[in-house]
């Protein structure tokens, strides 16, 4: 009569027929399908196999996810597994051991809330990506985008490697918010950056994550920028209908229907339709029902629309239909709110953006004095923060100094030569294909 088994393990196997190369086979197969972390997924050897069905292993010296593996491979929690097998029943014996099943389903229960603490997140490390996130946000407008861009592909790495390490429903909801709001603030940086196909990708990835996630702020956000890209690519119809999409999602505050009817109202000065942009201009500097979100209010900076921003947009779409009047004081509204901001505070996009356009305005007004007045606080602008926004006013005011009534004079061309030298010193990448270089930027 042979000796019995030294663990359930061995038994099963036996049962099951499986060799110690079909057993470490299996183990692969289901670690690929409970775990699913590719090569970070536990693996056995022969030897270890062995050790495993002699019992010569303490369960406690697993990992959550070997243990895991070991429980869907068998059906027995790890600590039954590498117990000696039950003994036969007595037929003397009640057909039923209470005591048995009791503690069987308590050690059972003991490895799943184990398995479970280990994949898992802990809160101190979620609490410091948000404020990372919100820390880009709200630093967005100082910084140079590339820096931006480099700080956006660090969090998002990090992020990414936390979803994987979580089973918990509300940190992976936590994460895939998280997740969203960087991959917009990357858009946002491509698209500062001038690289559009790459904005509307990472613009539709925050959007997926938005939906999934169900955080419909987001969304309206990406559309946004998907607007804006449009709208610099030379489809002003499409904007406006990425404009108009996105109010149409729930939960948004003024802030982010302020922003998303500036971006319409360029989109139908473009068009030509004069009297829908002034219109849509008109409602995005009423809108005030307190309404708030936990996107452009909670975390604001880069997600929010300053009144200052509101007032650049203004002018722009001004400039549009032609009102230089209107784009004139918009403009110095724009600059008179940045102006009240500490220095280290003030969007370089914003003030270069509000100084262009109030450039124009009197540049239409045929003062080309005034006009170069207006433009004294581009030249201070960093080369790395001249983004997308500014850089296409000052090639617009380059196009319109070039017009013969200005050729022979002095001053439009010591003008014209300082823009293409304040363009050409941004940098290179800024400076992408644009087929609408003589319309304005939000």
């Amino acid at each position: 009569m042979s000796a019995p088994p030294e663990t359930l393990l061995k038994q099963l196997c036996d049962k099951r027929g499986l060799s110690v190369p079909e057993f470490i086979k299996l183990f692969d197969h289901i670690a690929d399908e409970v775990v699913q972390k590719g090569p970070d997924n536990p693996t056995c050897s022969e030897r270890t196999v062995r050790r495993w069905r002699a019992g010569d292993v303490n369960p406690d010296s697993l990992s959550p996810d070997t243990r895991r593996v070991l429980k869907a491979m068998l059906g027995r929690s790890v600590a039954d597994l590498f117990a000696p097998p039950p003994q036969p029943a007595d037929p003397k014996a009640p057909a039923f051991n209470l005591e048995q099943e009791i503690n069987m389903t308590a050690r059972d229960a003991q490895d799943e809330a184990s398995a479970a603490a280990a994949a898992s997140v802990s809160d101190t490390t979620l609490d410091q990506l948000t404020d990372d996130v919100m820390e880009l946000a709200r630093d967005y407008d100082s910084i140079a985008p590339y820096e931006a861009f480099r700080r956006g592909q660090k969090l998002r790495g990090e992020l990414a490697l936390r979803r994987d390490q979580t089973e918990v429903p509300v940190q992976k909801q936590r994460l895939l918010v998280l997740s969203g709001q960087t991959m917009a603030l990357l858009a946002a940086s491509a698209f500062d950056l001038g690289v559009f196909p790459a904005a509307t990708r990472l613009a539709r990835a925050a959007d997926l994550y938005g939906e999934t996630a169900r955080f419909e702020p987001l969304r309206a956000y990406a559309d946004g920028i998907l607007a804006y890209v449009a709208y610099f690519t030379g489809e002003p119809g499409e904007a406006v209908s990425k404009a108009r999409r996105a109010q149409t999602y729930g939960g948004l505050g003024d802030v982010a229907r302020r922003r998303l009817l500036a971006i319409e109202a360029r989109a139908h000065g473009y068009l030509g339709d004069y009297e829908t942009a002034l219109r849509t201009v008109r409602l995005s500097e009423e809108i005030e029902s307190g309404a708030r979100d936990d996107l452009h209010d909670g975390v604001g900076g880069e997600f929010g629309f300053t009144p200052e921003r509101l007032a650049m947009s203004s002018s722009s779409t001004a400039l549009l239909i032609e009102q230089a009047d209107h784009a004139e004081q918009a403009a110095r509204r724009a600059l008179h709110l940045i102006q009240q901001k500490p220095a280290e505070a003030r969007s370089a996009h914003v003030l270069g953006g509000a100084a262009a356009d109030l450039a124009m305005a009197r540049l239409l007004a045929d003062d080309v004095e005034s006009a170069a007045e207006a433009l004294t606080p581009l030249w201070n602008i960093p080369a790395d923060q001249r983004v997308t926004g500014v850089l296409v006013r000052t090639r617009q005011i380059q196009h319109f100094l070039a017009r013969p009534a200005f050729r022979a004079a002095v001053l439009p061309r010591e003008l014209r030569d300082r823009l293409e030298d304040f363009t050409s010193a941004a940098n290179r990448r800024q400076l992408g294909d644009r087929s609408v270089l003589l319309q304005l930027e939000a």
